[in-house]
């Protein structure tokens, strides 16, 4: 097997990435060579996304195209991970024949132990792999959800809450560091349950402490928080560490109780609306990202209307709208589908057309104000990277900013993203070299 080369194609979430991340470090420490050309790979692995219809699609398209080339190239390895593999492996032989291994999400060990060997040993384990891509990188810490939302396939394809202990966080974030990464987001799908599982059940605050004397990193973040949960402790640490970014994700789905209630999100808006109003006291200047559904079974007008209502009220720097998909297996499932696709469709133009006002009323309130913006990589030609409350900024320069973190002057704004000129400076922090 020397010489063989994988593809690895991957759709979802950030713990998607990271696990793609992750999977594509054993390949490569087993003696695998990464190659970005389908037609060029031994083995070809997608990792797949099933929260939203769309994401199925796309897979389903990839499998698709990929069948004429296990046609001509029989012996090409086609590997299915992610949150599509469910247990019911039988099903997914019959749905997709041309697919050798299907993996659960995350699993990398039984992915190498899947795939030919190339070495006779790859030797790590799963989290002795480094996520990252250029100067920021994704740390997941939390694996699996407890909370089955009506909605919400996560807890069957990725099971119960597992925290990772906190020495080999710290681990994983000093060895991303030694790679030049500056920023890491720590991840899971409900991040502030972190630690419930562990002896002496340390939370995230007390991982964001320990996570904050690594030296070489320079900013953390974290994602995704549950309302309920989301405690002053941990918004008391984001405020007094100087490496935290005053930036937090916060879905609500929806904002009457009724349709909440249907979802079983375990809370009331107005507590909803209590919270953000505690987040934004606690850390001055912050920005808060938030997740909606829009037609879930169930959801009039009127109660849409109020949670048009609250986003107008709560004015929120970012807003993920995705419409309803019902997904097999869920409760939601079982009620079925009534609101019509066009309506989910009109729904979701109509709160992406207040959040446009919204935000780009947010960033005008910025325009002549001096950032300070973390370069990740280019752009159409011009560098792109982000403040510490994850406003998208764009600089035309010829200079190399990769990894720097450098004051910006904005001059333009809208609602997606800022541009602006370098402010000059006494000194540099240059990316770090491995």
């Amino acid at each position: 097997m020397a010489g063989s080369n994988f593809y690895i194609w991957t759709v979802g979430c950030q713990m998607n990435v990271a696990d793609s991340q992750r999977a594509a470090e054993a390949m490569m420490r087993a003696g695998y060579t990464q190659t970005f050309s389908v037609a060029d790979a031994d083995v070809v692995i997608l990792n797949t996304c099933s929260v939203r219809e769309s994401a199925e699609r796309r897979t389903w398209g990839k499998v698709g195209a990929l069948a004429r080339l296990k046609r001509s190239r029989p012996d090409t390895i086609v590997v299915m991970m992610g949150c599509m593999v469910h247990p019911d492996r039988a099903m997914l032989h019959r749905q997709f024949p041309i697919v050798d291994h299907f993996i659960p999400a995350g699993d990398v060990d039984e992915l190498m132990a899947s795939v030919p060997k190339v070495e006779d040993e790859w030797g790590t384990q799963l989290y002795d792999l480094p996520t990252a891509s250029g100067v920021t990188g994704f740390v997941p810490v939390v694996m699996g959800c407890n909370k089955f939302c009506t909605f919400c396939v996560v807890p069957y394809r990725r099971g119960r809450e597992r925290s990772i202990p906190i020495p080999e966080v710290v681990e994983e974030v000093e060895r991303l560091a030694s790679h030049g990464v500056r920023e890491v987001t720590l991840l899971g799908q409900t991040i502030n349950h972190y630690g419930r599982d562990l002896p002496g059940r340390p939370d995230l605050a007390d991982l964001m402490y320990a996570v904050h004397e690594v030296e070489g990193i320079e900013r953390i973040r974290f994602l995704t928080s549950y309302p309920r949960t989301m405690t002053d402790k941990i918004l008391e640490a984001v405020a007094d560490l100087p490496k935290v970014c005053e930036h937090i994700n916060i879905p609500f789905q929806a904002g009457d109780n009724d349709v909440l209630r249907a979802m079983r999100r375990g809370y009331r808006i107005e507590q909803y609306i209590e919270l953000i109003h505690r987040v934004r006291e606690i850390i001055p200047g912050v920005s808060i990202s938030t997740d909606i559904i829009v037609g879930f079974p169930g959801e009039t007008e009127e109660k849409f209307q109020r949670t048009y209502d609250v986003l107008e009220e709560l004015r929120l720097d970012i807003v993920h709208i995705a419409p309803y998909s019902p997904r097999p297996g869920t409760k939601a499932y079982e009620m079925g589908d009534p609101i019509p696709l066009e309506e989910k469709q009109r729904r979701f133009r109509v709160l992406e057309k207040q959040h446009e006002r919204i935000s780009g009323e947010l960033n005008a309130a910025l325009l002549g104000t001096v950032q300070e913006v973390l370069f990740e990589g280019t752009q159409r030609g011009k560098w792109k990277g982000r403040t510490r409350t994850n406003k998208l900024v764009f600089v035309d320069t010829r200079e190399d900013l990769a990894g720097e973190i450098l004051p910006v002057r904005i001059d333009r704004t809208s609602a997606w993203a800022m541009q602006g000129e370098l402010v000059a400076t006494a000194a540099r922090s240059p990316l770090a070299t491995v």
